[in-house]
């Protein structure tokens, strides 16, 4: 209810005052979210229009007034790489400006030493801030991280900019990180004079422009090297962010012009899990759901997406009517994910020829048997527009195969990047609309070969490079090893490519 409430006063609102741009966006990020996509392209189109005359006017007059889309809804929405770059650009310095009030002279940072590994004896030291070190996805991903990093060589901080929630997660990155230095009362002049003075050599920025974020810690620049990575899977558009730590699918070079950081390409997948650490038991045959349980039925070949419904437009969920009317006994599988968009999905489908019983909703469910179910479905479909990042890592996880789509932005190709990582992207990832209903059908109509591929993947899991978090993070401790000798040679940041391989890197002597 109180969904259809905010959209009747946005409605409102633009009626009084059309020219209310705020008011426009946040109606279309409301209708977004609950799939109500009547004149969508139109909207779209609209939207894009305030977006390019706010980014015009000029900067003087402009300081303060920020693009009425935020950079978290750029990612997700049809609109140009180019302009969700603009927008950035104009969040990044904002975050200069709020830091521009702290009035502190510049930063002296620590010299530019050879460290451990590379013939000095100081570690490297790495500070990571987050407002998410608690009960938040990027924990349940992250989580071992901190700990895993090889203490001879790396000295971990992490600055948390959000107070315990008293949960396992907290507590277990409070213990397990070498320094964890909880800064969340603190303003943020007072916590950059901490990191600077820790001597941090490269400075991570967990949030990018997601929810409790303090970016101003950045454009006041107390690190030598400072680092986008996780939180925020697009550009921040800011100058004073060095890198973004990605991998060469998800960010290709042949995209570079949409990010303002170099990228930094680690092997395999970019996107860590923790689930080999955490969520071993979701293997034991022995404690397997059945469909019963959550009233899916036992006879149908079940298609599931368990992303939030904002990630869907029309041109996804016509193909996904279009595969249920080519698979006989098939079904729909979608969590009310806000409940508000259930009954419009439906009065979509069923306007499409889809019968009512074809599409099943059900409530959203905790992280781990989260996972459990989501291998209870036959194959899981993605959203190209914005795709499953960490409910991806989820099914695949749990043995379930996807199909999805890349397209040019970051967020539409860590879906692809994740099957790579399996050993198993061929099978996943399609080029087109048109190969994407193919593939569907296809797996869903020949069976052998479905479940051939549902067979290697539940084998891979143990060894595959994706859920190997330990491999991954003396990866990206490679990274970082990288991004300090170029600083201590002198040189400018540069896109570079970590490779496993590498005889710079003291692990592999």
């Amino acid at each position: 209810g109180h969904v259809e409430a905010a959209i009747k006063s946005y409605k409102q609102a633009l009626h009084l005052r059309p020219d209310f741009p705020e008011a426009t966006c946040n109606l279309l990020h409301t209708l977004q979210c609950v799939c109500s996509w009547e004149d969508r392209d139109q909207m779209f189109t609209e939207v894009e229009g305030i977006i390019r005359r706010q980014i015009n006017v000029s900067i003087d007059m402009l300081m303060s007034v920020l693009p009425s889309v935020q950079p978290f809804h750029a990612i997700a929405y049809p609109i140009d790489p180019m302009l969700a770059l603009d927008i950035s650009r104009k969040y990044a310095a904002h975050c200069s400006m709020v830091a521009s009030r702290f009035a502190l002279p510049p930063f002296n940072h620590p010299a530019p030493n050879r460290i451990k590994g590379n013939g000095g004896n100081e570690r490297l030291k790495v500070g990571y801030v987050s407002s998410d070190f608690g009960n938040h996805p990027l924990s349940h991903l992250m989580g071992s991280v901190f700990g895993m990093h090889n203490r001879e060589n790396v000295e971990v901080f992490c600055y948390a900019l959000s107070q315990n929630d008293g949960t396992e997660w907290r507590q277990r990155i409070q213990s397990e990180a070498e320094h964890f230095i909880d800064v969340s009362a603190m303003s943020s002049d007072v916590i950059v004079k901490m990191i600077n003075e820790d001597g941090i050599q490269i400075l991570i920025n967990l949030n990018g422009y997601t929810k409790g974020a303090r970016n101003e810690i950045f454009a006041m620049q107390p690190a030598p090297i400072q680092v986008s990575y996780m939180g925020f899977p697009g550009t921040t558009g800011a100058d004073y962010i060095d890198y973004l730590v990605t991998d060469e699918f998800v960010s290709p070079l042949c995209y570079s012009h949409i990010y303002s950081e170099k990228l930094v390409h680690l092997p395999h997948c970019y996107f860590v899990n923790d689930y080999k650490q955490k969520n071993r038991d979701v293997l034991d045959p022995t404690c397997q759901h059945k469909r019963s349980d959550y009233g899916l039925p036992e006879d149908k070949f079940i298609f599931a997406c368990f992303n939030q419904l904002y990630k869907m437009d029309p041109e996804i969920f016509n193909t996904w009517c279009n595969i249920l009317k080519r698979v006989p006994n098939s079904a729909l599988w979608l969590l009310k994910f806000p409940a508000a968009g259930e009954m419009r999905l439906r009065a979509y489908a069923a306007a499409q020829g889809v019968q009512p019983e074809q599409i099943i909703f059900t409530d959203v469910a905790m992280k781990h048997e989260h996972i459990r179910r989501s291998a209870l479905a036959d194959l899981c479909l993605d959203t190209p527009l914005c795709n499953a990042h960490t409910t991806g890592t989820d099914v695949l996880w749990a043995g379930l195969p996807m199909v999805t789509l890349p397209l040019e932005k970051m967020a539409t190709r860590v879906a692809g990047s994740l099957c790579l990582a399996t050993g198993l992207g061929e099978d996943m990832i399609v080029n087109s609309m048109k190969e994407y209903e193919e593939q569907a059908v296809t797996l869903a109509l020949n069976r052998p070969k479905l479940q051939a591929l549902t067979k290697k993947l539940k084998e891979a899991r143990l060894t595959c490079p994706l859920f190997d978090t330990a491999r991954w993070v003396r990866n990206l401790e490679r990274a970082y090893l990288k991004m300090w000798n170029l600083y201590c040679s002198g040189q400018q940041p540069q896109h570079f490519k970590v490779t496993e391989n590498d005889f710079d890197f003291p692990y592999d002597r």
